[in-house]
């Protein structure tokens, strides 16, 4: 198991210089420089402030010689300071992440919650009504964006019900938003794994043994389920704590995701590229974490 971190982690290294390489290099190549979009809105600025402020920020030096510096820097633990607010992005991270480990927490939860019980109850009345039922709606679910079902929550309990706030710090609409999504990709996976494994042998040797169903869907189906299920909370938690962007900017929740798009839109670029790395490496650490997970429920899988 060691010389298997070791070696994800050290994979990780040539993962992160390409990424960080090949967005800079956009990043630097981009139409309008951040001096130019900061005097922007400000009116006429004279070119030698420009020029003054990009020495400043070291926008002057060839694009190797930045893309040196900061790589230096970020390798000491220093990654720079933001265009816009002038403080350290680190310290701007460590503001936003909160945010964006509650909405990922509560949105994971809710779908767990949602998505187990209905994807088993569809899969044990396979071509019921109560299965046709529970797959239009999971379909529904999975075709509609997200900014579409944040639209739509607005409407209807903002604007028509009023029972909660369009923006601030009530977490119940932008977590359904996520859920909605979620959940019907989450339910039609564990109905797709749970009508796959009632069909296999150890099955049917437990029912001609009188094991109950129940015992059966607990104890020995789900186990089986929760491999895949684990896969798909990788991917989740990858693009969570990446925050989401749409959803959390629509509903105006203070996370990553928000921090990231008002970094775009403001060529905050030290920012950008924080956001970058860190979108990298959480995405390397979920999906390690989860192959870890995979030999544990399932002693089968073995590390290579």
């Amino acid at each position: 198991m060691r010389n298997y971190i070791f070696q994800r982690l050290i994979q990780l290294v040539p993962i992160l210089f390409g990424i960080t390489f090949l967005t800079f290099a956009m990043i630097h190549f981009a139409a309008v420089d951040a001096v130019d979009f900061m005097y922007q809105q400000g009116g006429s600025v004279a070119e030698e402030i420009k020029a003054a402020k990009r020495t400043e920020l070291g926008l002057d030096k060839p694009f190797l010689i930045q893309y040196g510096n900061w790589l230096a820097g970020f390798l000491t633990g220093d990654m720079g300071r933001s265009f816009i607010s002038g403080k350290l992005v680190f310290e701007t991270f460590a503001e936003k992440l909160p945010a964006t480990f509650e909405l990922m927490t509560v949105s994971i939860l809710l779908t767990i919650f949602i998505a187990t019980p209905l994807g088993i109850i569809a899969a044990v009345n396979q071509n019921k009504f109560v299965d046709i039922v529970i797959r239009f709606l999971s379909f529904v679910g999975n075709s509609l964006p997200n900014f579409f079902v944040a639209l739509l929550l607005i409407y209807f309990f903002a604007l028509k019900l009023n029972l909660l706030p369009i923006i601030g710090d009530n977490i119940i609409m932008p977590a359904l938003t996520l859920t909605i999504a979620m959940g019907a990709k989450y339910t039609r996976q564990i109905r797709a794994v749970v009508l796959e494994e009632l069909e296999k042998p150890y099955v049917t040797g437990a029912r001609a043994r009188g094991v109950s169903e129940f015992t059966i869907l607990t104890k020995s189906v789900l186990r089986c389920a929760l491999i895949m299920i684990i896969t798909l909370l990788a991917l989740s938690i990858g693009n969570l704590l990446g925050g989401t962007a749409i959803v959390e900017t629509i509903f105006m929740w203070d996370g990553v995701g928000k921090m990231a798009v008002d970094a775009i839109l403001m060529r905050d670029y030290p920012l950008i590229q924080a956001y970058v790395v860190w979108m990298a490496i959480i995405y390397v650490a979920v999906n390690l974490a989860a192959d870890l997970l995979y030999h544990y429920l399932d002693p089968r899988v073995k590390y290579e």
